[in-house]
């Protein structure tokens, strides 16, 4: 148990400083290949990193205190389920980690008394309800096809664990589109300017408050592309290799539709996530468990 908690802890200092860099420069390739989509040049590389750094250097006009430690602890708990991951431990515990992060950002916009930064949080709250059922089929569909929840088991595979659970595979790419706030399913809070809400959940966030939204969101990014990875790791050295180029593969996917479907409405956005997990994760899971 001492061990492992070490092992955490060093997995979570790594994660906040490997995270960070990888996430913004993610973000940066994001918006020059969108650009392009678009037919604009589109920004330097490092412009996520610019807005960042102008952001940390301005006055934080917040409303309350609350918000800004709310966010600090949507922050921090995200860059725990990072480290829980990346150490090889428990993912059941980074997913329930990353679910606890989400809840105090929610918190954060309902703290600002905002009917802009209220109704982006009611629609952050819809798409938690949305995703959470498929993420968690797919931790038990890691765990029925591993044995056990710790990530660190994948390095001992005979096989990568895709072959056996592709349909929760397919089913984790669906609402991973929500959790990357990617269109169709960027309902609470959008990186465009196409928002009816203006900034939805982050209208009152501002200064260093909004830059660590930022930072959490592209440390978000790295560890949801983590989890894509893991379904194609097993004992071959080689196979790191497969999975960053999936990972990578995935994310330019995600980036194509971000810039080729017109958003959707909340309903459609919880009716379809609920039914892609009951009909993938389900069955996926039911033939793990009986075939």
């Amino acid at each position: 148990m001492g061990m492992n908690i070490i092992y955490i802890i060093l997995g979570t200092l790594a994660f906040a400083i490997c995270a960070p860099v990888l996430g913004c420069l993610l973000a940066g390739v994001d918006r020059k290949i969108s650009a392009r989509m678009q037919g604009r040049v589109g920004p330097v590389l490092l412009q996520p990193y610019y807005d960042v750094r102008k952001l940390l250097g301005k006055e934080n006009a917040s409303v309350n205190a609350t918000e800004g430690v709310y966010v600090t602890c949507a922050l921090v708990f995200t860059l725990l389920a990072g480290g829980i991951f990346v150490s090889g431990g428990n993912l059941l515990m980074s997913v329930f980690v990353v679910a606890l992060s989400a809840l105090f950002f929610i918190m954060a916009a309902y703290s600002t008394r905002s009917p802009y930064a209220e109704i982006g949080a009611a629609r952050e709250t819809l798409q938690v309800m949305a995703y959470e059922p498929m993420v968690l089929f797919m931790a038990v569909g890691v765990y029925m096809a591993l044995g056990s929840f710790n990530v660190a088991t994948l390095t001992w595979a005979a096989a990568p664990i895709i072959t056996d659970t592709w349909a929760i595979f397919v089913g984790f790419l669906f609402v991973l589109t929500i959790k990357l706030r990617k269109s169709p399913f960027d309902l609470s809070y959008s990186h465009h300017a196409h928002q009816e809400l203006v900034k939805g959940i982050t209208t009152e966030m501002s200064g260093s408050t909004l830059a660590k939204v930022e930072v959490m969101h592209w440390c978000e990014n790295i560890l949801f592309l983590g989890w894509v990875a893991m379904f194609f790791v097993w004992s071959n050295p080689l196979s790191w290799v497969l999975a960053i180029a999936v990972a990578l593969a995935v994310y330019f996917l995600e980036i194509w539709i971000d810039n080729n479907f017109a958003r959707v409405k909340w309903q459609l956005l919880l009716k379809s996530a609920w039914i892609v997990a009951i009909v993938l994760g389900g069955v996926n899971i039911a033939v793990l468990a009986y075939w």
